[in-house]
């Protein structure tokens, strides 16, 4: 035959990764190979109009790994305030009595924001918040206990191969450092500043981060669990395709870090205008601090209008990249999150739009956060079907 069409199809097992090809040039059973020594070989000794075609099917020691790894990143975000003034990792309950409730509400009292901010707040709105913070630090510690207790028994039944026992070690230390950066942020909301408090705002991009990289690291390896990438054909443009696709993500990360610094800013609120920002592009106190570096991360205009260039920015790479994907042959898949990716950048845009033009409403700017973690979701599935384009044979 003149020219030859690889089949591969890549299997986790608990110790090593398989590699199952059937190759039309004589064989008609496949061959099972271990990847890890003979992939790259085969790859780069296909024709150039071969074709390779990835698992469908991962066993199910892997689909359970993948559903857990779907509900550890299901359980990582959420947000927190400065209404409970103390942290204890495990002696925190709600008080049980009247006396206890006023005794917490009291330990409140002495904090900036009851003195700048709730200083009329009742006893009852004040439980409203307690408990709000309260769900969210039994909530961080229910994202230990979904990690760690099947992690222990996937490790015990020997479902983890090396590459998994590494990536759960890493997971566990990401969840514990979660949690202390989290302490470590709302103390600094409960200092006296002479202004409104808030917590800082590098403290809560970090912690933002933080999260956003945990569940990025449980998604990309859910999805290798449960939905390992379809069949891709060879073409010229594959690869520039995949390297723009990451590109995007790493632009929608940046982007909902500036987020982070606007939020810890309020600087959502300083001008509620667009396209313009009160009647001109450029307005006249973006580096008005200094050093000029101040203004990137302190001062309020020039967060948002950083927030509006990236923004902007992430809605016309997710265009090109959109537009360029009509010219690839992507799989089926691929082409699904790449249109989903599309619809919700568009989304995303008109929400950080509205949440400024509407004051910043809280629901509507709850939504809009969430909406950056809906777009890089999206990335990290568009980006994960590529992932095996680099063993693809250059054309």
């Amino acid at each position: 035959m003149s020219t030859s069409r690889l089949l591969c199809n890549c299997t986790g097992l608990s110790n090593r990764l398989y590699f199952s090809a059937a190759i039309n040039v004589g064989f008609r059973k496949p061959i099972r190979i271990p990847i890890n020594q003979n992939f790259r070989f085969l790859a780069q000794n296909v024709k150039h109009n071969s074709t390779v075609a990835v698992a469908t099917q991962p066993p199910v020691a892997a689909k359970s790994i993948g559903w857990w790894l779907i509900a550890c990143s299901g359980t990582v975000l959420t947000r927190s305030g400065l209404s409970m003034v103390n942290w204890h990792l495990f002696k925190e309950f709600p008080p049980l009595s009247q006396i206890e409730w006023e005794r917490e509400f009291d330990q409140y009292k002495e904090f900036p924001e009851f003195k700048t901010r709730n200083r009329y707040m009742t006893l009852e709105e004040f439980k409203w918040i307690w408990y709000m913070e309260y769900l969210h630090r039994m909530w961080g510690r229910t994202v230990g206990a979904v990690f760690a207790l099947p992690a222990a028994y996937f490790w015990y039944r020997g479902y983890f191969n090396k590459g998994m026992k590494i990536r759960s070690l890493v997971f566990g230390s990401l969840i514990a450092f979660q949690g202390l950066l989290g302490w470590y942020m709302v103390k600094s909301g409960l200092v006296e500043t002479g202004s409104e408090p808030r917590v800082s705002q590098y403290r809560l991009a970090a912690h933002l981060g933080s999260a956003f990289l945990l569940y990025t690291l449980f998604l990309w390896s859910a999805l290798g669990h449960l939905l390992p990438p379809q069949m891709m054909v060879a073409h010229p443009n594959l690869r520039r395709f995949r390297m723009f696709s990451h590109a995007t993500k790493g632009l929608i990360f940046l982007t909902a870090i500036s987020g982070a610094f606007v939020a810890g800013l309020e600087a959502g609120l300083v001008y509620n205008s667009f396209p313009k920002m009160a009647d001109k592009w450029i307005p006249d106190d973006i580096l008005e601090m200094e050093p000029k570096r101040k203004n990137f991360t302190e001062n309020p205009t020039t967060v948002q209008f950083d927030h509006r260039i990236l923004g902007t920015s992430v809605l016309l790479a997710v265009s090109s990249l959109w537009l360029y994907s009509r010219k690839v042959p992507i799989s089926s898949r691929a082409r699904m999150a790449i249109n989903c990716m599309m619809f919700v950048a568009l989304a995303q845009v008109s929400l950080g739009i509205a949440t400024l033009l509407l004051y910043v409403p809280k629901e509507l700017a709850a939504t809009h956060q969430s909406g950056s973690l809906a777009l890089l979701s999206t990335a990290i599935w568009l980006t994960h079907e590529l992932k095996m384009v680099k063993h693809l044979p250059k054309v």
